[in-house]
């Protein structure tokens, strides 16, 4: 891989109910296409639009903590890449916070891309928010 070539990030959040149970995951491939890093975690009970902002959050994390500063963020929210890239405006205070702390986090990359991705391209990332529910009611349950 040529130094410098942008790291792949998706990301998706998943929320049984809304609000209800909520799952993160992301997943992250080097230029290649080999994966990186998967990570996935339970949220609580939130909203969807809130799972998919902390999934990304998430990932962006994961990134960081790997040194990793060039990105290519794909998303399946049309939602929340139109918000990040301020063609919507964030009305719902919740919302706003989680903004705030995607912004921030997304101000330490020197460079990205956000663009949306149909859902079936998020597979692999939509599995680990799910797995995350999943395992947190059989252990919780």
């Amino acid at each position: 891989m040529a130094k410098g070539e942008p790291f792949i990030l998706y990301s998706d959040g998943a929320s049984r109910g809304n609000p209800g149970n909520g799952g993160g995951g992301a997943v992250l491939y080097d230029g290649s296409g080999a994966v990186v890093a998967t990570v996935k975690r339970y949220l609580g009970v939130c909203t969807n639009n809130e799972a998919e902002y902390r999934a990304l959050m998430l990932g962006l994390e994961e990134a960081l903590n790997r040194r990793i500063k060039n990105l290519k963020i794909f998303l399946d929210s049309e939602l929340l890449v139109r918000q990040i890239a301020g063609i919507y405006r964030v009305k719902n205070k919740n919302l706003q916070g989680l903004m705030h702390e995607v912004r921030k986090l997304l101000s330490l990359l020197d460079t990205y891309t956000v663009d949306h991705v149909a859902r079936e391209k998020n597979r692999v990332a939509d599995s680990l928010a799910n797995e995350a529910i999943d395992e947190s009611l059989r252990s919780n349950g």
